[in-house]
């Protein structure tokens, strides 16, 4: 869940090549489900409900505008966690990122509903998210865009091998406040 009472910072993770792939199952009775059509419902559902969109209609109106159009990748690289119930309650992608003509790997739009918080499911995502990033991308150096309003988060990328990057236009982005968000985050985990 994003903490708006936390400046935000955008940051960028690396995870570099070679690093043994993080384990962590999910808790009894979950599972990991990949996307098939209608599940877009489901991503509008979880995004809007931690907050990463203003309502359930502007994250559909996104997914339908940004992912709908790789239906097939979005079969192989977008992962769902679901509940004993059938609920899906979280969810992550094995995605990727254009700068000029070079595509990177990016780790994209991890959440977890916040009344399915504190299970360990974030992590478990995570893990896999990693794991299936290296099966359609390969070995490769891996990248994940987040903030510091999601500071809780990233510790989950830092167990599964990403660090804060200081490298500089990258993804999009200037990232020419590193210093700072690895100050605001080092200040928020000792408060």
């Amino acid at each position: 869940m994003i903490d708006k009472s936390v400046p935000y910072i955008e940051i960028i993770m690396r995870r570099n090549s070679g690093l043994p792939l993080p384990v962590c199952p999910l808790p009894k009775g979950y599972s990991f489900k990949m996307y098939e059509p209608g599940n877009e419902k489901d991503w509008a559902q979880i995004e809007s409900s931690v907050d990463e969109f203003d309502s359930y209609e502007e994250a559909l109106e996104y997914f339908t505008e940004e992912f709908i159009p790789y239906k097939a990748e979005l079969m192989r690289r977008c992962i769902f966690v679901k509940a004993p119930d059938g609920e899906l309650v979280g969810n992550a992608m094995a995605w990727w990122a254009y700068v000029g003509q070079r595509r990177h790997p990016l780790v994209h739009w991890v959440a977890v509903k916040p009344n399915q918080q504190g299970k360990g499911l974030g992590k478990a995502l995570t893990a896999e998210v990693v794991r299936l990033m290296t099966v359609t991308d390969g070995d490769g150096i891996f990248y994940l865009g987040t903030q510091t309003t999601s500071y809780k988060a990233v510790g989950i990328y830092e167990w599964a091998g990403f660090f804060i990057s200081d490298e500089k236009d990258i993804l999009g982005h200037k990232n020419d406040k590193y210093e700072e968000a690895v100050a605001l985050i080092k200040s928020l985990r000792n408060s």
